[in-house]
């Protein structure tokens, strides 16, 4: 996974080699005719999840495992995913992902497929499943659970024989996806991997028949079967307009991003070392965060380290509140100066209600639209947020936010892609009336919200 390059992509010998694979299939000749699947539209819906690093490396400092760390170094004894879920959930999170088996090999689960898990270990004397308590506390709590298994094994001797190897991933992720519950995610991470053939066909398949909701995070050499794609960095940005239909090896496919980034500046596990507490990121920084994701149509992964007690560090807590409370204040509904307007048609208070089930629709295929909005006063505000229904595509291609100043409409703001979410800043402006301006959109633009804000330094 991430760390550290979690997110290094399969090498295109992986790429290539699955591709020879893959069927023939049927493609979309064009970007307007790609349109997400259900399970897509509710995983993109989420918004906002967190990615767990727990394991030896916890106790080891360290942030890559060589597969020999000896499993009695995995002894926490205040282990606590309950705390955890209420945690994160605390920060505005929707669904929660445990890294059951990082790069070193090391399971979370008693696997019977090897003894280097935490039956091996000191921990509850061997009886404990820490996925199991994870995927309990994430459901108590009201969390999507997800698993992330890595391909890559540092440790397991099986792994020098791809398909004696492809047996044993195969018979943990049996295990994972049969008896903890619905996933809301599967991680597949492409680290350290090149030169190694995986049977990727299979893995997807097994997955799909116990789990056919579950999104799978994968990139180049998983294009056909992933669901969901890295954004590129682990900097927790979104660089440029944001295309959820991407164009790949000559295939079009909708493949929204996961924006992954730690809690910790360069830190996905817990380190006792000075440095870790010093890279705790600020409320600003973590905001920053999330508008450059969420609030440019991505998912925002935000990393989570337990400490060698198994519980999430105070500081990191106290952090993760704070940050829920700075959105709610920010972006919350009570802050949604449009939610109050003069009265309008139908059509239009759907996108100015608060309610994402809702939208406005542009007349039928118009290519050129406005969303017009009477305050009902002057208002002060320097922040739009809009949604689009993207149940049909992502159709806006080019809009704009603008005030009427008295003599015309004025252009605060400007860009291409709007999908599942955009916020635009601008100068402070005071005005009655606001609309969104679709300057070019294919197919017919639908709009789920429509939001301003007066967002404080």
């Amino acid at each position: 996974m991430p760390t550290h390059a979690p997110f290094r992509r399969l090498k295109t010998v992986l790429a290539s080699a699955l591709l020879v694979a893959l069927p023939t299939l049927a493609h979309a000749e064009s970007f307007a005719d790609v349109t997400p699947s259900p399970q897509q539209v509710a995983w993109q819906d989420l918004e906002f999840g967190v990615i767990v690093h727990f394991g030896t490396n916890t106790f080891l400092d360290r942030e890559w495992g060589d597969g020999t760390a000896a499993p009695s170094v995995f002894n926490p004894d205040k282990v606590d995913p309950d705390q955890w879920a209420r945690a994160v959930k605390a920060a505005g999170v929707r669904y929660m992902v445990l890294v059951a088996k990082h790069h070193d090999g090391f399971a979370l689960w008693p696997t019977e497929q090897t003894d280097y898990s935490v039956k091996a270990s000191p921990w509850k004397g061997g009886k404990g499943d820490l996925v199991r308590m994870a995927s309990d506390a994430a459901k108590k709590n009201g969390l999507g659970f997800g698993i992330y298994l890595s391909p890559w094994d540092r440790h397991d001797p099986r792994y020098k024989d791809a398909a004696a190897y492809d047996r044993y991933y195969l018979a943990q992720m049996e295990e994972l996806v049969q008896h903890y519950g619905p996933l809301t995610e599967w991680w597949l991470d492409g680290a350290g991997s090149a030169g190694h053939v995986y049977d990727f066909l299979k893995y997807i398949e097994t997955l799909r028949t116990y789990q056919p909701n579950t999104m799978v995070f994968a990139d180049v050499a998983l294009f056909d079967y992933g669901d969901i794609r890295w954004v590129g960095n682990e900097q927790g940005v979104v660089e440029g307009e944001n295309w959820n239909v991407i164009d790949r090896h000559g295939q079009l496919r909708w493949r929204p991003l996961e924006v992954d980034t730690p809690l910790h500046k360069g830190h996905w596990f817990f380190s006792s070392k000075p440095d870790f507490a010093r890279s705790l990121k600020t409320v600003d920084e973590l905001m920053d965060n999330w508008e450059s994701s969420v609030g440019h149509g991505g998912q925002l992964m935000l990393g989570v380290a337990p400490d060698t007690h198994g519980l999430i560090p105070a500081a990191d807590v106290r952090r993760l509140a704070e940050l829920g409370q700075a959105l709610k204040a920010r972006y919350g509904n009570d802050a949604n100066l449009a939610a109050r307007h003069a009265p309008t048609d139908e059509n239009t208070a759907a996108a100015l209600d608060d309610d994402p089930s809702t939208f406005w629709s542009a007349p039928e295929g118009s290519a050129h639209a406005t969303l017009e909005v009477d305050l009902g006063r002057d208002v002060t505000f320097n922040t739009a947020m809009s949604m689009e229904r993207l149940d049909d595509g992502q159709n806006v291609r080019g809009y704009a936010v603008q005030v009427w100043d008295g003599q015309g409409w004025k252009t605060v703001a400007q860009a291409q892609a709007i999908g599942h979410m955009k916020i635009d800043h601008f100068a402070p402006v005071t005005a009655r009336k606001v609309r969104l301006d679709i300057l070019s959109a294919v197919g017919t633009a639908r709009i789920r919200e429509f939001k301003l804000f007066d967002v404080k330094p």
